[in-house]
């Protein structure tokens, strides 16, 4: 009885533990930068960037994300988001070419260097953020500081990833990008 019982909480552990590695998240602080990339609910993505602008954490914020179909692109949407909720033109910045998070990071790179940005708060979904910080820390480099700060995305819970179909799903497939990452060096 007490092996059977220790495996199930050892189960229920990992379980668990699985959500919260997936989505770490750092105490906003001051940066030269915001970062959003697109995905996932775009939208809260956007919001949770555009909040972080207007409570003072950066003067700058870039939002990185091709377009899904033949509309405009998400960084595009996300630009109008913000300007529609009082964000300067001129502290808006996008990339509207990146399909992938290996992407995002490299044009967003192109672009923080002309800002002389060194130190950026990286927004994305939570089920996203280790493997976003991640990649971005690779890419970036270590002249750069990474601080990893989520949106809120109502389809995920890292407490109850497992229970419905969309959460488990994803929270599986970041878990094997993360695993495929560490054993292949590669964030392509």
């Amino acid at each position: 009885m007490a092996i059977i019982l220790t495996t199930l909480v050892a189960g229920f552990a990992l379980l668990v533990g699985v959500g919260f590695y997936l989505s770490p998240q750092d105490n906003a602080d001051k940066a030269d930068a915001i970062v959003v990339v697109s995905g996932g609910q775009t939208t809260s993505r956007a919001e949770k960037g555009i909040d972080l602008y207007k409570q003072g954490y950066a003067s700058n914020i870039i939002f990185s994300g091709a377009a899904l179909d033949d509309g405009p692109s998400n960084a595009f949407a996300m630009r109008d988001q913000a300007l529609a909720s009082g964000v300067p033109a001129g502290n808006i910045y996008i990339d509207e070419k990146s399909q992938n998070t290996y992407e995002n990071a490299v044009n967003s790179k192109a672009i923080l260097q002309s800002l002389a940005a060194s130190k950026i708060i990286l927004v994305t979904s939570p089920y996203h953020q280790r493997r976003a910080n991640q990649t971005f820390e690779s890419v970036l480099g270590k002249s750069y500081q990474v601080l990893g700060v989520s949106a809120f995305d109502d389809r995920w819970s890292k407490s109850q990833w497992w229970r419905r179909g969309f959460p488990l799903f994803i929270s599986v497939s970041e878990t094997w990008k993360l695993i495929y990452i560490g054993i292949t060096g590669n964030y392509k």
